[in-house]
């Protein structure tokens, strides 16, 4: 079996015991950033169907090579506002919405033929400096503004914590930000039902506080590359 294989077949049973161990479902986002579009095709063949891209180009050329592959796509990484309209048309998910402004140009370049674009916004849940997303005192008043919007449909939060060494620490931060959406439900009558959060570093922690998607690329794909291979 190729390592490739052997990593990726590694993680889905990993994932799949701690959901089963903590009682919820959990998908695997293979993130795919940088690595060639053989080793995409290699996980479909295996079963694997929800992609995650970082970089716009890199991952509209996989989209083209692949193009009779029943992909969901997923947009992870940093958004520009000169982006956004390729965003729109051609990925499914995006999970790094910060701003409003952000939001606003989505729904509003969205083709009116295709379903809803599923959206989490990025949440900084360590207010680190270095990193984008709402503050949680930001996150309640954009609620309302993201749910008027049409073309796009609020699914969850994501977010990146502070690398913490202790397992204890990671699910501080990872309790904060289920204790917010469950906050948000409750108050605005929703039923948000992604959490978007767990790497290869700490999945296990962000599954025990309940995480429904985590997002994987080293543990499956191995030491990132420096610039796409296609």
């Amino acid at each position: 079996m190729l390592p490739l294989l052997q990593r990726y077949f590694a993680q889905r049973e990993l994932i799949e015991n701690l959901a089963s161990q903590h009682h919820s479902p959990v998908k695997l986002l293979a993130v795919s950033k940088t690595r060639p579009v053989t080793e995409v095709m290699t996980l479909y063949k295996a079963g694997q169907r929800d992609f995650g891209e970082n970089y716009l180009q890199d991952g509209l050329k996989k989209q083209h090579l692949l193009p009779h592959f029943d992909i969901t796509w997923h947009f992870i990484g940093p958004i520009q506002s000169n982006k956004t309209r390729d965003i729109s048309r051609y990925f499914s998910w995006v999970h790094s919405v910060d701003r409003l402004k952000i939001a606003v140009r989505l729904n509003q370049q969205r083709p009116v033929n295709q379903p809803p674009l599923n959206i989490c916004l990025q949440v900084n849940i360590d207010e680190e400096e270095s990193k984008s997303g709402f503050s949680l005192k930001e996150l309640i008043g954009v609620i309302e503004p993201m749910l008027a919007l049409d073309n796009i449909q609020l699914r969850g939060l994501m977010a990146i914590p502070r690398a913490e060494k202790s397992v204890s620490e990671q699910r501080a931060s990872f309790k904060r930000l289920a204790d917010v959406q469950a906050e948000i439900n409750q108050r605005f009558n929703l039923e948000l039902d992604t959490l978007s959060m767990g790497m290869s570093a700490d999945l296990e922690s962000a599954i025990a506080e309940g995480s429904t998607m985590v997002r994987i690329g080293t543990a499956i794909f191995g030491e990132r590359l420096k610039s796409a291979v296609l």
